[in-house]
């Protein structure tokens, strides 16, 4: 399986090339150019502009500090028990914390997702395959994809389950954590058992793991999060498609999921990038960051309705901080709650 190089992030054709096999897609410049010169003689064309101001009084979290990952095309964001900071980040997985920078692990190919057991043990997703790290960085497995057309984007970790969101299978694979083996498969269209299956127009599968023993798995091509058993079994789903602050935009978002200790979700999008946190019955509560916070990210798409490129990440710490990764700067940004006047 050929693997996408490095110096060109990975676009809506690419992915598609690879999940469909060869079927034609229109290119993602190619089409913002269309729609730009539509907007430009259609005064009724698609316009998002309005969106891109955020009202202040939305805003609850505020930045408190800020780094910018060493390594180019920052992919991903997760958070280590000990609150560990990882960046999937070109061929490495970079990481800091309080206690001072550890040496990045170099898998030699694009790392593409990673997430931490509470015992330590690192799973850090590539293309096609998962590599196994115990705790002391120490490599000790790696497992194959399970499927002919795996691209890993998220992983979620319990004590005896690794889950792995696969964008080019549009499933989320149950595994066991001892040695990689198939347990099942979660999103799968599955009529029988109410299950809708996973629409997925460009490469953004991400899966979590809550407290509640429930998995968060976001539903880019309907624009919501869906929450199933361990199982496979579809709970239920909430978000809509709507570029109001409420909802989610473009062609598929949202990109990326975080946990908030109480049950709340933080979701980040892309075209707007914009992170925000919704209540565990799916009500939105607040903006985490706007879109004004990332001027080069939103420049990376040329039409909010149909990009590809850019958009964010983020994580939560064991203080209930939400840190931001701008996947066009590298800078992670952390924040935390507003103080109550």
């Amino acid at each position: 399986m050929k693997t996408p190089q490095e110096s060109t992030p990975v676009s809506r054709r690419q992915f598609m090339r690879k999940v469909a096999h060869g079927a034609v897609v229109v290119g993602a410049g190619t089409y913002a150019a269309r729609v730009a010169a539509a907007a430009e003689a259609n005064p009724f064309a698609y316009d998002v502009s309005r969106f891109s101001k955020t009202d202040p009084k939305l805003v609850g979290w505020e930045e408190v500090s800020r780094r910018t990952c060493p390594v180019k095309d920052a992919r991903r964001l997760a958070i280590g028990p000990d609150d560990t900071v990882l960046v999937a980040a070109g061929n490495q997985l970079v990481r800091w914390g309080a206690a001072g920078d550890r040496p990045s692990l170099d898998l030699g190919a694009p790392v593409r997702c990673a997430a931490v057991a509470a015992d330590g043990t690192l799973f850090v997703g590539l293309t096609d395959r998962i590599a196994v790290f115990d705790a002391a960085g120490k490599r000790q497995a790696d497992w194959p994809g399970p499927g002919a057309k795996t691209w890993f984007t998220g992983l979620a970790v319990s004590e005896r389950e690794v889950f792995a969101a696969d964008s080019g299978n549009r499933i989320v694979w149950r595994l066991e954590r001892a040695d990689g083996r198939t347990l099942g498969r979660i999103g799968g269209r599955d009529p029988a058992r109410g299950v809708p299956g996973i629409i997925l127009p460009s490469p953004f599968l991400d899966v979590k793991l809550h407290a509640d023993g429930l998995l968060r798995i976001n539903h880019t091509g309907r624009h919501r999060i869906e929450v199933y058993t361990t199982g496979g079994d579809f709970e239920l789903a909430w978000g809509e498609a709507s570029a109001a602050i409420g909802g989610f935009c473009g062609c598929c978002n949202p990109i990326g999921l975080a946990l908030l200790p109480d049950g709340r979700t933080v979701t980040c999008e892309k075209g707007l990038p914009r992170v925000k946190v919704y209540r565990a019955d799916g009500a939105f509560e607040s903006v985490v960051a706007g879109t004004e916070t990332f001027a080069d990210n939103v420049r990376q798409c040329a039409n909010p309705a149909d990009c590809t490129r850019g958009g964010l990440d983020a994580a939560v710490d064991s203080r209930g901080r939400i840190h931001i990764l701008d996947r066009v700067t590298g800078e992670v940004r952390i924040l935390q709650p507003k103080a109550r006047a």
